[in-house]
């Protein structure tokens, strides 16, 4: 089924069915009535992760609740593509561009990492996931991503699960051409890894380059921000070993 880029979508949370009635909490009660400024009767598409697209129509309206009613599905259940998004966070609005990039460009899973030069240790993760939903939304994407808690980069290299790959971008990686380097790769489950402004430390770098299952990653000649590079780098993935091919 082709996704409708006219009507107007919601993420809302609860177990879809026909006749199924849900009720939106205040804040989306807010949107939908305030905001959207929907009547009894009118109609929205909503998803919720999990059970694909519906029509609801709009059954009850108050100041402070609402209720929707499931109509029919119009779109089946997707999965997101295999693939992990790990990033050392960056500050507020930066982030939040970043995340909403990485879920329209197909991340599954969204991993902050805490590098030796990251600058920012603590990570709003009710923030991203508001993100998340609103890329969702946008791009009528119906799988919204896993997001872990942040972690020390060794930590999660040494609790890596076999038979994920994970490509770094790097700019000392000794092939410079990114095509080359992820021609030849197996396609997901794989994972990339941005890191943080300063780069990974010596050590770091070292400790992955070490690591059978890593590929580093050149992405050109320029040097680019974190999150340019992490909308480039997972294009690349995509086009090589995602879902675009």
């Amino acid at each position: 089924m082709q996704f409708d880029f006219k009507s107007r979508r919601m993420f809302v949370p609860g177990d879809f069915s026909v006749g199924a009635t849900i009720e939106p909490d205040r804040d989306r009660t807010n949107y939908l009535v305030n905001v959207l400024r929907l009547r009894p009767g009118d109609t929205i598409l909503v998803f919720n992760g999990r059970d694909g697209e519906w029509r609801a129509r709009l059954a009850e309206a108050g100041r402070r609740s609402c209720r929707l009613e499931m109509e029919e599905q119009v779109r089946t259940q997707t999965s997101a593509p295999d693939i992990h998004y790990l990033f050392a966070p960056l500050k507020h609005a930066r982030l939040d561009y970043m995340v909403q990039k990485a879920v329209e460009m197909g991340a599954g899973r969204l991993r902050p990492v805490i590098t030796q030069h990251t600058q920012v240790a603590r990570v709003n993760l009710r923030r991203m996931r508001a993100n998340a939903i609103e890329a969702a939304e946008q791009c009528g994407i119906l799988t919204i991503p896993e997001i872990d808690a942040p972690k020390p980069l060794a930590r999660i290299l040494d609790e890596w699960a076999a038979g994920r790959h994970l490509v770094f971008c790097d700019e000392g990686a000794a092939t410079a051409n990114p095509a080359e380097t992820l021609k030849d790769l197996p396609r997901s489950p794989a994972a990339l890894l941005i890191g943080p402004e300063g780069g990974f430390s010596e050590e770091e770098r070292a400790d992955l380059l070490r690591r059978p299952y890593v590929t580093a990653l050149s992405l050109g000649p320029r040097i680019l921000r974190a999150d340019t590079a992490a909308v480039a780098a997972l294009a690349l993935i995509q086009a090589f070993i995602g879902d675009w091919r």
